[in-house]
C-alpha cells in the first residue's frame, strides 16, 4: 500500500519548513514521490530546508512562502499547485500557530490569525484541490490533517487554539464520512491528534502525568503511518484517546478534579514560551 500511494506521487504540505511537515517531507522523497511542493511562511527557512531535501532526493521540489492566512494567497497557491503539478495525491495539512493565555487577553488578529491558519486554511486548500483528487480514480489519495488532543479535551491558556482544533477534528471526520458516503473512497483522510511535541511550537508546557511529550519523529511516524494506511483517526499518545473515554463517562466535577488535580492536565501550560 505504501508504494501504491506513494510511488511517482504529488504530495503538498504545508507548514513544511520545520517540524513535523520537515520530517512528512522526508517521508515523501524517500519513498518515491516524484513532486513535493512544500508551503511555508518563513521564507527562509523553506529555502534552507529545500536546498536541504534536494541535496538527498531525487524528487522534483516546488516551493512557496505564502501565509496561509491570507485567502488571497492561498487561492493563488492553490491555482500554481494545479498548474505546475496537474493534480495532487497527498495532501498534509500540517501548519498551525498557538497564541497561550486566558481567552480575554486574546487580540482579535490573534483569535482570527488562529482560526485562519488551523482551521480555515485547511478547509479552503482541500477545497481547493479536492476536486481533482476525486477525479482521478486511477490511484489512492490521502489527506492527512494534523489536529491536536487540544481538540478533544478543553484547556486553560489554550480556548482559541482549542477552538480552532475541535472545527479541526469536526470538519476533516465529517469530510471522511462524506467520501465514503458518496463512493469516493480512493480519497481518505486521516485526522491526527497528538498531545504535545517538541517541535519548539509548544516550548515550556510540561506534559500531563503518563504523557510525556512526543519527540518530533515519534508523532511524524505515526501519522504517517496512519495516513498511508488509510486510519480515520490517529491519536497519540494512547493517554489521548484515555482521557477521551473518562471525559465522556464522568460527570463534569469528577473530570475537572481528576484532569486538574492528578493527571495536572490543567496546569499544562502554566510555563508556555512557544517558539
Amino acid at each position: 500500500m505504501v508504494a501504491e500511494v506513494l510511488e511517482h506521487a504529488r504530495v503538498v504540505i504545508t507548514g513544511a519548513a520545520s517540524g513535523l511537515g520537515a520530517l512528512f517531507a522526508k517521508f515523501a522523497a524517500a519513498s518515491g514521490a516524484s513532486k513535493i511542493v512544500l508551503l511555508d511562511v518563513n521564507e527562509d527557512a523553506l529555502a534552507e530546508f529545500s536546498q536541504q531535501l534536494r541535496a538527498v532526493s531525487k524528487a522534483e521540489l516546488i516551493t512557496y512562502c505564502v501565509d496561509l492566512a491570507d485567502t488571497a494567497q492561498l487561492e493563488s497557491v492553490a491555482a500554481n499547485i494545479l498548474r505546475d503539478c496537474g493534480g495532487v495525491d497527498v495532501l498534509v495539512n500540517n501548519a498551525g500557530v498557538v497564541f497561550a493565555a486566558p481567552f480575554w487577553e486574546h487580540s482579535v488578529a490573534q483569535i482570527n490569525t488562529t482560526m485562519a491558519v488551523n482551521t480555515y486554511a485547511p478547509m479552503l486548500l482541500t477545497q481547493a484541490l479536492l476536486p481533482v483528487m476525486l477525479a482521478d480514480v486511477d490511484r489512492p489519495k490521502r489527506i492527512l490533517n494534523i489536529a491536536s488532543a487540544a481538540g478533544t479535551l478543553a484547556n486553560p491558556n489554550m480556548s482559541v487554539y482549542a477552538a480552532s482544533k475541535w472545527a479541526m477534528i469536526g470538519w476533516s471526520d465529517s469530510l471522511r464520512l462524506e467520501l465514503k458516503k458518496f463512493g469516493k473512497q480512493h480519497v481518505r483522510v486521516t485526522t491526527f491528534c497528538p498531545s504535545y511535541i517538541a517541535t519548539g511550537m509548544f516550548a515550556g508546557a510540561k506534559g500531563p502525568l503518563l504523557t510525556p511529550i512526543m519527540t518530533p519523529e515519534v508523532a511524524a511516524k505515526a501519522a504517517w503511518e496512519g495516513m498511508l494506511s488509510g486510519k480515520p483517526y490517529v491519536l497519540k499518545p494512547w493517554t489521548v484517546k484515555f482521557a477521551m473515554i473518562l471525559r465522556g463517562i464522568l460527570p463534569t466535577a469528577a473530570w475537572d478534579f481528576i484532569a486538574g488535580r492528578i493527571f495536572k492536565v490543567y496546569n499544562s501550560m502554566d510555563n508556555f514560551k512557544g517558539r
